[in-house]
């Protein structure tokens, strides 16, 4: 059932971000082409036409950022909380499916859009020079790695492109979760809904920015932050080791943040939700 709300979900966002992508990716070629040619002539119909094209670019490139995060937002907002909700909430689906079928999906579109908009700058800096400054750096980047790699290090490679996957995957689930928290906190109240999710996300904001700010100082000062400096002292620690553990750091401290977050969006919609 998750890859059919999966399924659902890509049919009701694709709708949008994919014109949006076409839209960038058109403007993007616009810009090079005032770039190239229309910006500093004689003519001066030429020059206002390709300053309105970058100009064009740089909103469609902010657009469709923006755009990604909005339409996350409001295909939970719509979807399970106003009068979708009703028949959404009646289906043989647990609310771990609806919320994990629109993490997967937002996730997904914030990868496309980070491609998208890479793609985009390509273009607007396209000439035949920069492809082939650009095939000679990634030819001289693999040639230093496929020296510097060994066996032992391309399976730790390996390891740490995964856990960079997965911290990035995770760091956009913990994005929408604070938004979906607060907006299944506001919902509970049966008037302005919407003004107590706003109120919500600020103050969970704080909460956590408040809890974390004092977990780091306490441990900065109590005997375990003493213990683990002992303890740590005589390792040698490579470069290759050194970045997994802060990787594998920051994958726990995502863990730990987005887990406060679903529980509460988890618990809210299933015994306070109001579609009143």
């Amino acid at each position: 059932m998750l890859r059919k709300l999966i399924k659902h979900e890509f049919r009701a966002t694709g709708r949008i971000m994919l014109p949006l992508f076409l839209v960038l990716l058109v403007t993007a070629l616009g810009a090079n082409l005032s770039v190239r040619g229309m910006l500093d002539t004689r003519y001066k119909v030429l020059d206002i036409l390709g300053s309105l094209l970058v100009v064009a670019f740089a909103v469609a490139i902010i657009g469709v950022c923006v755009m990604s995060v909005v339409l996350m937002v409001q295909r939970f907002y719509k979807n399970l909380l106003q009068d979708e909700g009703y028949v959404m909430m009646t289906l043989p689906v647990s609310v771990h499916q609806h919320i994990w079928s629109k993490l997967i999906v937002s996730a997904v579109w914030f990868a496309l859009t980070i491609v998208v908009v890479c793609l985009a700058s390509c273009i607007v800096a396209f000439d035949v020079g920069f492809v082939q400054e650009l095939v000679w750096g990634f030819r001289e980047l693999f040639r230093e790695l496929s020296r510097y790699l060994d066996a032992y290090y391309a399976i730790n490679g390996t390891v740490i492109l995964l856990e960079f996957l997965a911290m990035c995957f995770l760091g956009c689930c913990v994005m929408c979760l604070q938004f979906y928290a607060a907006l299944a906190i506001g919902h509970s109240f049966p008037n302005h809904k919407m003004a107590w999710s706003v109120l919500w996300f600020f103050v969970l904001q704080f909460a956590t920015q408040l809890l974390a700010g004092s977990l780091i100082a306490l441990l900065d000062e109590s005997w375990l932050h003493h213990l683990l400096l002992a303890w740590t002292e005589g390792w040698h620690l490579s470069g290759t080791a050194a970045t997994q553990l802060m990787m594998l750091t920051v994958l726990l401290g995502e863990v730990l943040y987005g887990a406060v977050y679903y529980f509460l969006t988890t618990w809210f919609l299933k015994k306070r939700l109001n579609l009143e």
